[in-house]
């Protein structure tokens, strides 16, 4: 009973963080793993359970997506799915050992998108030359999204900034458009797999879209700034008991 009441608490709070600012990931893998799931079935877990916020987050930039160029944007969703497919199946393969190594550099390298992403965002836009058709960076992106889903739309969000992108709402509902392909693929591939622990992931999913309506009322009201720094902690304290668990714990 306390698992299930732990993990309907941190998917609801990723649902909240997820429609104010990202990060639910921080929360929903960690939580699976602290309740026993395996390294690998947790990190399949955890994509099925954030899955369904990136529909209704596409729903809500449906004019900007619209609007965008359709060719480019059949050439990025093709990308994107491709991508996303060869990271989950990078992730079938790992083992659970493989993956615990790796996981601490996944979360550290997500906690640093998330804490410098405005920074780097801002840098890549000032030396981006406008080479918006180039977008072979976007399938690289969904290898990374695939195999693990932290930080993604920070790294996204960065990506659209080289390509000398400015609309904000454009570069979000493509930001949400390509994470719903990726997660749509890696959740496909992991339930065909079987690896993926549907009792927690239906209660989670359940209270993530819960706590993604809630976000919204929400954001209106809790600064950014805090918000950020909930999230940066967060990831920061999950790393380093991630790296102690797989190099010191271990040995």
């Amino acid at each position: 009973m306390f698992d299930q009441i732990l993990l309907a608490a941190t998917a609801f709070g990723a649902g909240v963080l997820n429609s104010i600012e990202g990060g639910g990931t921080f929360l929903t893998f960690p939580a699976l793993v602290y309740t026993g799931v395996p390294v690998v079935a947790a990190n399949a877990t955890s994509a099925v359970a954030v899955f369904p916020g990136y529909l209704g987050a596409v729903g809500g930039f449906r004019k900007e997506i619209t609007q965008f160029d359709r060719s480019r944007l059949t050439r990025i969703t093709i990308l994107t799915a491709v991508g996303g497919l060869i990271g989950s199946l990078l992730l079938l393969v790992s083992s659970n050992r493989a993956f615990s190594v790796v996981v601490p550099f996944l979360l550290a390298a997500a906690t640093l998108a998330f804490a410098f992403g405005n920074q780097v965002r801002r840098w890549m836009a000032g030396h981006s030359e406008g080479h918006s058709s180039n977008t072979l960076g976007a399938f690289f992106v969904a290898i990374y999204g695939g195999y693990f889903n932290g930080g993604l739309g920070i790294v996204l969000l960065a990506l659209f900034s080289l390509w000398g992108m400015r609309d904000i709402n454009l570069m979000n509902g493509l930001e949400n458009l390509a994470s719903f392909v990726i997660s749509a693929i890696s959740v496909a591939t992991f339930a065909l797999a079987g690896i993926v622990a549907w009792k927690p992931a239906i209660i989670m999913m359940i209270a993530a879209a819960i706590g993604g309506y809630a976000g919204a009322p929400l954001a209106r009201i809790l600064p950014v700034t805090v918000v950020r720094a909930i999230v940066i902690f967060v990831g920061a304290v999950l790393s380093a008991v991630f790296f102690y668990r797989a190099f010191i714990a271990a040995s």
